[in-house]
Order: C-alpha cells, then structure tokens, then sequence
C-alpha cells in the first residue's frame, strides 16, 4: 500500500509534502525533489523553507503560522528556487487532513507554478482594455458581479470555464452553476457577506459547461462607494480540483498507512541506515533491526542510553556535548561520529536527529537516522590528507615530518594499522640482484611501530631473511603475508611480531621515477585478514604520495648540493657569474662577482658602475669591446685589469656566450676569473725559467771543468815530478848544475801556476756557496712540469703526475734540484721523439722510501736502456744523443750527490725507462751536517796538531 501511496503521489502535477501537525514536513513526492534538487533528508522539518526566496521568507513563514494556527486551509505564494538557481513563483495550497474522529492528523501541501501567469509591471492605468488584459492572463476566471449577484464582465477563462459568451452570461446567478450539496452553506455566506460587506471566501464545486463539476476557491471582494454602499462585486475563482482530489488522496493514504503499523515497522527495518525513536529526554525508546544486525548489540541492550557504548572513544565527548545541546534548544541537528561494528571495525555515520512537537509546541519525541558515511568520510579524510602532505611539501617541510603525517593518515585510514616507511641509502642500492647485503638503512619514520620490528637502525645491512621490508628491499617487489600464523619465513621477526599482536605485513617498494628502489612502505595489521581491496588501492595511494615526497627531497637537496658545490666552486677557483640583457642593460652578478669587484652585494650592477673599476689603460679597449658586442652579438674572450682605490691591481679574464631569448633579444651569459695569481705565476715561472738555463749553463760548464781538471791534473803532477826528479839527478855530476837547477824550478814554478788555475776554475764553478731550505720537492716537480707542459704537448707527450700526500720536506738548493728534474723529463721527452706505434707516456712519481728517504722517478715509454749502460751513462761526455754533449747527467748526478742523495736509472719492464733519485728528509739532512761540521773541527784539530 505504501508503495501504491508513492506511486499515485508521485504522479501528481505539482510539488507535494505532508507536515506533522506541528508544521514539520515529514514526506515530500518525486515532483519537489527534481525541482529543488534537494530530497526529504534536507526537506525534513523546516528545511523545506531553505528553497524560498529570501524575500519571500517572513511573508511566508507568517502565513504558514497562522494555517496552522487557525487548521483551516489557505493558499500562500512565495518564489521557490529550482535545482539551477533560478526563482519561480508558486501558490502554496495547504489544508488539513483529519483523522475518522476528527482530529487533525497531518498537512498537505500542494505547490502550483504560476510563474508563467504572472506579468511583470503594474496596472498604470484603470482603463477597462488594461484591465481586460491583466485579467486574461490571469490563470484564474475573475467575475465582475452587481451587487444583486448578476454577471457584469468576466474574463477569458471564466468564458471558457462556463463555455459562455459574456453577451450570454448575463443576467446569470453565480449561484446557478454552484454544485447543490455546496449550495445552501454558499447562499448562506453570502447573504452574510452582502449584508456585513465583508470578503466571500469559500470553496465548493462548480458546473462547468459539460456538465462536470470542478472544486473551486471562491474569493469575492466588495466594491464600496464613499458613502459604504456595495457598487460591485469582484470575484477570483481559482481551480483547487487538482489540490483536492490530491487532498482526498493523501487523506486516504495517511490512513492506510495508520492501519500498517506491522508494515511499517517492517519498512523502517529494511531502510538502508539506523531508524530510532528517543523520549523527550534523549533516552532510546525504539531502534530498528539494522541497528542491532551491525553493532551485534541486543534491542534491549541499545535502548535508554546504552546505545552509547558503541560510540568511538575520540568522538563520544563531543558526541555527548553536542546532543544535550539539541535536547535543550529542542531543533533538528546532525552529527558525524564512528560507531564499532560487531566485528570492532569502527565506520563514519551521518547522526540526524529531528523533534516532534505537539498542538503546544512541546517536544514530545525525537526521531533520527544514522546513515553510513564512511567512505564519503575516508574520501573526505584522504583529500585532507593529501591536500596537507602537498602543502607541506610545497612549503619546503622536512621529509620527516612528511612522512611523519603520511603515516599518520595512513594509520587513520587503514584502521589502526601500524605503518612505516624506511629509506635506504642511495649510495648503496645501485644494484638490486645479488647485492642484497649492500643494502642500509638511512632513515626510519615508523610512528608507533616497535623498535625490534625495524630493521637496520644502525646502519647495518640489510638482511632479506630477517623481515619482510629487508625482502621487500632487496627484490624490489611486494612482500604481502596476510597469515602470519601461517608464514615460514623470518622465523625471529616472525615471532616477535606475533608476540606485539600483528598478524599480517604488507611491504611495498617505494621507486624512482626511474625505476630504483628508494624505500619501503611498511602496513602491520592487527587481524589475519590482511588488506581488502579499498585498502589495497589506499596502500597503493599512499606508496605513491611517499615517493612524491622522498624523490622531491632528494631532488631538493641534490639541487641544495649542486648549488653548494657551485658556489664553492666559483670561490675556490676565483670565478663569478653574470648575465646581461643588451637590450635593457640589465646585468646579474654572482656572490663571486662582487667579490671579485670588491663591491657591496647590495648595489645594483651597471656598466657606470663598472668603469669605477676598471684600469684606466684598459678602459678605451673594454669600451670597444663593448660597443662591438652590441652591434655585432656572438661569444668573445676579454681580459682587463682592475684598479683599486687604495692602488692594488687585479687581472680579470672574461669569457661570454651570447643567447636569444623568447622575444628574440640578446643576453649574455658570462664568466668572469680572477687571473691575478695566474699572471704572477707566470711571471715567476718565467724568472725561474730564466735562472734554471743559467744554471744548466754554469752547471755544463761546472761539469766540463771538472772533467778537464780531472785529466789535466795527472801530467802536471807528472810534470811536477819529473822535474822534480831532474832537479835530483842535476843535483850530481855532471856539471852546469846551477843551470839545470834553474830550469828545474821554472818547470816547477810554471807547473804550479797551471794547478792553481784549474783550482780556481772549480772552486768557481763548484757552487758551494748554493743555499740549501728545506723544500716541498712536490712543488717542486710542479713548478718544473708547469714550465715543460707546453713544450711536452706540442712533441705528442701524455703527462701523467703521481705525486704521494703528505711527504716529508727536503733540504737542499731549490734551483739545483730543480735543473736535475728538468733534465730528466726532457731525456725522456727526447728518449719518446722516434716513437710512432705506441703512445708516449711520461709519469713523475714521487714517494716515501721505508728508509726514511723522498724519492723521484721520471719514466717513459721510449726505446729504453740497455742494462750495461745504466752506470756509463753518468760519466761525463758519455752519451746517446747524436747531438747530446753527455754532460746532463753528470751534472744531475753531481747535484744529488751534493745533498747526500743518489742517482740512478733502470730499464722498465715493458717500454723505456726509469730515471730516479732519492733525498735524505730535512731532518735528517740537518742531522747530518750537524755531524760533518763536528768531524771537520776535529780534522782541523787534528791537522794543527
């Protein structure tokens, strides 16, 4: 029957909904929810009143008060706003419905759109054409009556109605065409409203021209003159047919519906939500079976307040507050609040409750629907969530606290379930397939989880047999175990987790972008059924929120890294930035360039600016550069000087690349070196350059010397002795002795002279007043190669340094070594010239010895050596070289010598050779001229003696 009352409602024109006897709406049909777009939940009470038109409100609400004041029927008219925001009008047709003793049990309320009917303006003038017209679009028949009753004027639906010209309606009685059962009360009413002048309002039935009788609302307003006589009688019939057989319908539906208590209750229970009652004081009286189905409570057990038990912890207080709020003010409310199913699952319902009142506006029950919300809820929650985890990311949050908040919306939405996400080390998960047990953990945020279920705090590796993240980890795959009672693997993490109430794990892999593994999302669940399928798609959710996260904070800090790296990049190497916009003049510099400058960060940069610094030599040049650039865009080259104001001056090297932008205008991107140091060093490079081939022309001339003292001494003694010798045999018979004598002592006069000539010329070229410094003989192989580098790339040479940390310094003459070392490298330079099939590959190693002393070796992959001659080719004058004097390593080997060190060469395993020497430290250096200065003291010593 109920479903017979829908239907046939339903298929009424019109908007209809019933009232309470207290005015709050209880049921509203098909035809009011398509049209407001709101259904009976936001209809119920007095939220029917939402889709009135503001304006139209109090009006309204004054009426509805004095219908159900006066439980007689009236009409109202209000615009009502439609689903897509626009207004209609409306007349609102309400009367009672009564039950068999008379008793009034509900209202029934009928909306009609006359919005097409109504004309927009007013009446400007009372001509009868003007008013015709207003009354034929009138959706009404309106009557001009004498004041005896008789017809004097009717409009166009009034001639249609009784299908009657108005030529032919006069002289007719209204009361004519009245139905006879009406007819009596009707005459009666109005012979009172002719004698007192009062408005006739009535309804009842009217004969139209077919004969068939119509339910009409009759409303006669009297026209009086300035004495008070009744001159004409303006009537308003409106058609109320449609509202009273709806009337008569409702009417009978109401009662059929009292005399289905049972199949009501058996529709309350089947509504798809909670269905309760509860007395004026809150108490439970009534609860349908849906209730008792899902919470697994007992009808008896629910009711008073024992309902409450059931009511989340969080949400109880604030549950509790909130419905003695609507107890006291006695208005309808609503409330969201998780209440545990029978399984202890807790869901998110939607808590309506609604008052009834009676005849005295008392509140004498409370009826209320819960209806399950709980995935519009999560959805709800989620959307939060997520909007907060990307605000804080975008704001620059840490990652902790990101994931912080991820596992707690996690924890949230996966019912208490404890999760974690741990990170690894980038720098140890380059590979996934068999290096499992490179594998660490950087990084845990695990909220609750317990400690001894978490792996690789230390930083140890990872192991995959201990835990389902460690396997999850190394194979870059999903680890689900739904039964862990059930599991054979991780037998240690296994039985702790059993221990702590987890009884199923889900670990998923957390990847690049480019498809590593970067962390792992861990889910403990406190049930052995593991994760339905929602569940599944929010584990899936969340992974990806995770790697939003993690990959943006590595990205963040590479970025932190790189620029870090950038700009102790452009500081060690002396180096800023810049940019300029040639079309503006706008210019950009780097922290570096105003460093480089020597100006203040906070000056806007420009080329006036700009010339303050530049060298007053150089500026006409470096004005010409810029023109050039100007007018003729593309990459150059500049170097200038800076001039100081306190007189220092600098050597800058510009290097700039030209670019278009969108617009198609020119910008420079530049840089721009300090070269200051560079342009000392090269200075100096090329003094020592200058005294190094001094000193290898001394140091050949020293070593020629030496050899030709070395062969010249020998017949001089030779001399002196065979004079000697004649001078002895003179010294017998026979006779001129003096003569002989004489001569003798010439030769040994003049054989003394050429001794102390070569004595001098090697005591000239010896060097012995050189200055022996401790040095750093890395350096010093430096500043040589850096002299060489050029003259070793154009002969096709490689040069490969492999000089040791952290050696000792040694003491000796920075010049002397330093001609050694260059006579070195270009030996080998020259030993490579012939070499065609091979490359030519020159190293300089140096290293600690064990004993104590800093070795030099120079190899290269030339023609090499041959053994025997790794000891002649020291010997003055000897040598390869068809153009060489042999007189290089002689003087290298004299040299090393000098500071107590020693020479030597071998041939190496493959191609060339090696050319090495080695130098007491300078401690050990100092010991030992400590000890030499001794022994000569005691030579002289020894000598006076």
């Amino acid at each position: 029957m109920e479903g017979e009352f829908d239907r046939v409602v339903d298929g009424l024109p019109g908007m209809i909904w019933t009232a309470l006897p207290d005015g709050g709406v209880d049921f509203v049909n098909r035809a009011w929810c398509e049209y407001t777009g709101r259904g009976l939940p936001e209809a119920a009470g007095d939220g029917w009143l939402a889709a009135v038109h503001p304006d139209d409100l109090a009006g309204l609400r004054k009426g509805w008060s004095s219908i159900l004041a006066s439980h007689q029927p009236q009409d109202m008219r209000a615009r009502m706003r439609r689903v897509d925001g626009a207004w209609r009008w409306f007349v609102l047709r309400a009367g009672p419905v009564r039950d068999a003793t008379g008793k009034l049990a509900h209202w029934s309320v009928m909306a009609t759109d006359i919005e097409d009917h109504r004309q927009p303006g007013a009446i400007a003038s009372p001509s009868v054409g003007a008013f015709a017209m207003i009354a034929d679009a009138l959706p009404a028949s309106i009557l001009l009556m004498t004041p005896d009753g008789e017809i004097e004027y009717s409009n166009r639906q009034s001639q249609a109605f009784r299908g009657a010209t108005l030529e032919q309606q006069r002289g007719w009685k209204s009361a004519d065409l009245i139905h006879p059962d009406e007819l009596p009360a009707a005459i009666e009413a109005w012979e009172r409203c002719v004698k007192s002048g009062d408005l006739f309002d009535m309804e009842f039935r009217a004969r139209r021209f077919d004969g068939v009788y119509r339910w009409f609302h009759v409303r006669s307003q009297p026209m009086k003159d300035e004495q008070g006589r009744i001159t004409r009688w303006c009537t308003l019939d409106v058609d109320i047919d449609d509202r009273k057989r709806s009337e008569a319908l409702l009417a009978s539906a109401m009662a059929q519906l009292a005399a289905s208590e049972d199949r009501l209750r058996a529709t309350i229970d089947t509504v798809p939500g909670f269905v309760w009652r509860a007395a004026p004081d809150g108490s439970v009286e009534f609860l349908n079976q849906r209730w008792c189905d899902y919470t697994g409570l007992s009808l008896a057990d629910s009711l008073g307040t024992g309902w409450t038990s059931v009511i989340h912890p969080a949400d109880a207080p604030a549950l509790g507050s909130y419905w003695q709020a609507l107890l006291q003010v006695g208005e309808p409310g609503s409330f969201e609040a998780r209440l545990r199913r029978g399984d202890g699952a807790y869901r998110w319902f939607l808590i309506r409750a609604v008052p009834q009142r009676d005849d005295a506006g008392q509140v004498v029950k409370w009826y209320g629907q819960n209806t399950d919300i709980d995935d519009r809820k999560r959805a709800e929650l989620l959307l939060e969530g997520e909007k907060r985890l990307l605000e804080m990311m975008a704001s620059g949050a840490p990652l902790a606290p990101v994931l912080e908040a991820l596992c707690g919306m996690a924890q949230t939405s996966l019912d208490g379930a404890l999760c974690s996400v741990v990170l690894l080390d980038p720098k140890h998960t380059h590979s996934l397939e068999g290096s499992s047990s490179r594998l660490r953990v950087q990084a845990l945020v695990a909220p609750g989880t317990p400690g001894l279920l978490l792996e690789g705090k230390d930083g140890q590796p990872l192991d995959p047999d201990f835990s389902p993240i460690a396997c999850a980890a190394a194979s870059g795959e999903a680890v689900i175990a739904d039964d862990l009672t059930a599991e054979t693997r991780w037998d240690r993490w296994r039985s702790w987790a059993l221990s702590h109430g987890i009884r199923a794990s889900w670990s998923t892999p957390i990847r690049y972008s480019c498809g590593g593994v970067m962390a792992v999302f861990s889910v403990l669940f406190q049930d052995g059924n593991g994760a339905d399928r929602a569940q599944r798609t929010l584990i899936a959710q969340f992974t990806h929120l995770a790697s939003i996260a993690i990959e943006r904070a590595h990205s963040e800090a590479a970025l932190k890294q790189s620029q870090a790296f950038m700009s102790k990049a452009q500081r060690l190497s002396v180096t800023g930035t810049f940019s300029w916009r040639v079309g503006s003049d706008e210019i950009v510099w780097s922290e570096e360039v105003y460093r480089i400058l020597e100006i203040d960060p906070s000056v806007t940069p420009t080329f006036a600016l700009i010339d303050t610094r530049i060298h007053p030599e150089d500026l006409p040049a470096h004005e010409e550069m810029i023109r050039r650039q100007r007018s003729s865009p593309g990459d150059f080259e500049h170097e200038h000087r800076l001039l100081f104001p306190d007189g220092r001056v600098k050597w800058v090297h510009l290097v700039a690349h030209a670019t278009r932008s969108e617009d198609g205008g020119v910008e420079y991107i530049a840089g721009l070196q300090d070269i200051t140091q560079r342009r000392l060093s090269e200075e100096a490079l090329s003094k020592v350059r200058s005294e190094l081939a001094h000193v290898a022309r001394v140091a050949s001339l020293g070593a020629l010397t030496a050899s030709i003292a070395h062969e010249v001494n020998q017949p001089l003694a030779g001399i002196i002795t065979n004079a000697s010798t004649c001078l002895r045999m003179l010294g017998a018979e026979p006779p001129n002795i003096d003569g002989a004598r004489e001569t003798a002592r010439r030769t040994i006069r003049d054989g003394n002279r050429a001794s102390d000539v070569i004595k001098r010329l090697r005591a000239l070229f010896a060097k012995k007043e050189a200055s022996t410094e401790p040095l750093d003989l890395n350096e010093a192989a430096r500043e040589v190669v850096a002299m060489l580098l050029g003259e070793l790339q154009r002969h096709g040479v490689v040069f490969h340094p492999d000089f040791a940390d952290g050696l000792p310094m040694v003491s000796g003459d920075r010049v002397q070594l330093q001609q050694v070392i260059l006579n070195l490298v270009l030996n080998a330079s020259d030993a490579m010239s012939d070499i065609r099939s091979r490359p030519r590959h020159l190293r300089v190693i140096t290293r600690l010895q064990e004993d104590g002393h800093v070795r030099l070796a120079v190899q290269d992959s030339g023609v090499g050596i041959d053994p025997a001659d790794s000891e002649r080719m020291f010997n003055a004058f000897y040598t390869t070289k068809s153009s060489g004097m042999g007189i290089g390593l002689s003087v290298s080997r004299s040299i090393i010598e000098s500071h107590d060190g020693r020479l030597w060469a071998m041939a190496n395993e493959g191609h060339g050779a090696t050319f090495a020497f080695s130098l007491p430290c300078a401690r050990s250096a100092r010991a030992r001229k400590s000890m030499d200065d001794a022994g000569s003291v005691s030579g002289d010593a020894r000598e006076r003696l």
